[in-house]
């Protein structure tokens, strides 16, 4: 077994601040469960259940808790009001490789706190946690996506045809990868 994780708090930018998941998070699982594509590609719960919603913030502990990974909530700091996830995943770790994957609410698209918490992310798992490789998956058409991944300076890397299946459909991926000797992305 996977030795248990930490998950720090991490600033992401003068604004935004990546914590470990909270019971108060509630909120922002409720208002992603009714969001047409999240639910397919996370554990989210649709249709939405306080008790469902419990149970995803206890997966995300569990994962901690059992070494498989890092799961943050993205939290505004003037408010403290949670507008996302992203998470570090170490199943591949002893290959030298992690990987990442992110959401955001729709209230918090478009500016920029994707791409601020992805950076965030990447640097810590390069350099504090030494991993030589992070790489993150997005569909071909998720663009917004792509351009965040590019922007906290990951490149593409090729397509990954029916590589995962998202709702009732194998879906084509592009993989992204950041290396650990790579040129630190502008912003960072």
């Amino acid at each position: 077994m996977a030795r248990p994780l930490t998950v720090p708090s991490l600033t992401a930018g003068a604004d935004f601040v990546l914590r470990p998941w909270e019971m108060s998070d509630l909120p922002l699982v409720r208002e992603v469960a009714a969001d047409d594509y999240i639910p397919l590609i996370t554990t989210i719960p649709s249709p939405y259940s306080e008790a469902e919603a419990e149970a995803y913030v206890r997966r995300q502990w569990e994962r901690a808790a059992t070494g498989a990974g890092y799961p943050f909530a993205i939290v505004r700091t003037r408010d403290r009001r949670p507008v996302g996830s992203i998470g570090l995943w170490l199943g591949d770790e002893a290959e030298g490789r992690a990987s990442v994957g992110y959401w955001m609410s729709e209230r918090a698209r478009r500016q920029g706190v994707a791409g601020a918490a992805l950076r965030t992310v990447t640097t810590w798992a390069l350099h504090d946690l030494r991993i030589p490789r992070v790489q993150l998956l997005v569909e071909p058409w998720n663009t917004a996506s792509a351009r965040t991944a590019e922007s906290a300076g990951y490149r593409p890397e090729g397509l990954m045809r029916s590589w995962q299946q998202v709702g009732e459909h194998r879906r084509d991926m592009v993989m992204y990868a950041q290396l650990n000797g790579d040129a630190p992305a502008h912003g960072s």
